[in-house]
């Protein structure tokens, strides 16, 4: 049955409300996903063949769809960013809402959505604080192969990026990544359902679709002078079919 969910968090991050601003509307590839920016007017088109419903740089801006495009399960969607200035506007508190209606198997729908928005929230402090806003060079996004839909697919891919499965946010480490390369990393994240690591040049983002009935994906956001987002997916795609080919 269709149902109506809200999920809402708020925050406050060392960057200006303007950062954010640009972050949100045009800077997405840095955190979530490239999206063509949105037209600056209320009524003007936004991503996914929305309309954006508010617009006030850099204080309030949201986009609304009634047909979701290629997500069956779901129908409205609405996002809503409010930014307002802290401490003279050299920070910026932010509330983010993202509600709508998921069509069927709402739960499940909600919880994944909930547990997503907590690691792109996330991910876009990273990007505000120590990417400081630089434009996202290369950009690749996929999923595992079906074997990657295990209850323990997640740590699996945990233990083969070399982590104990105690390994906390906030540790340095040797990250084994393509081709059996060493990467010098900061895990930036980690739960049941997410793993984050940060180097001098990228995010890259693990997550653990499995726990909702789908495949381990991931992201890598890539800032690195000439960084080519055709040959990041080739390397990260190898590597996680790889680590789910093993007997």
């Amino acid at each position: 049955m269709p149902k109506e969910f809200e999920i809402a968090r708020e925050f406050e991050v060392d960057a200006t409300p303007e950062q954010v601003w640009e972050a949100v509307t045009s800077g997405t590839g840095g955190w979530l996903w490239p999206m063509e920016a949105p037209e600056p007017q209320v009524g003007g088109k936004g991503p996914f063949g929305s309309e954006v419903t508010a617009w006030d740089p850099p204080h309030r801006y949201t986009n609304r769809v009634e047909d979701v495009e290629e997500i069956a399960e779901q129908t409205v969607n609405q996002l809503d960013y409010t930014i307002e200035p802290r401490d003279d506007g050299r920070r910026a508190w932010v509330r983010y809402v993202h509600s709508g209606v998921f069509v069927d198997d709402w739960d499940n729908q909600y919880d994944g959505a909930s547990k997503h928005t907590d690691f792109y929230l996330h991910t876009l402090r990273q990007y505000l604080t120590r990417f400081e806003g630089r434009p996202v060079t290369a950009f690749a996004t996929f999923d595992g192969p079906e074997t990657a839909g295990g209850a323990d697919a997640l740590t699996t891919v945990g233990r083969a990026l070399g982590l104990a499965d105690d390994t906390a946010a906030g540790t340095r480490v040797q990250a084994k990544g393509p081709e059996g390369q060493l990467l010098d990393a900061v895990v930036d994240y980690r739960d049941p359902y997410f793993i984050g690591l940060r180097t001098d040049d990228a995010l890259i983002r693990f997550f653990g679709r499995n726990h909702w009935g789908y495949r381990v994906g991931m992201s890598v956001h890539d800032f690195a002078p000439g960084a080519d987002a055709k040959a990041d997916e080739t390397a990260w795609e190898g590597w996680l079919n790889g680590v789910f080919s093993q007997p």
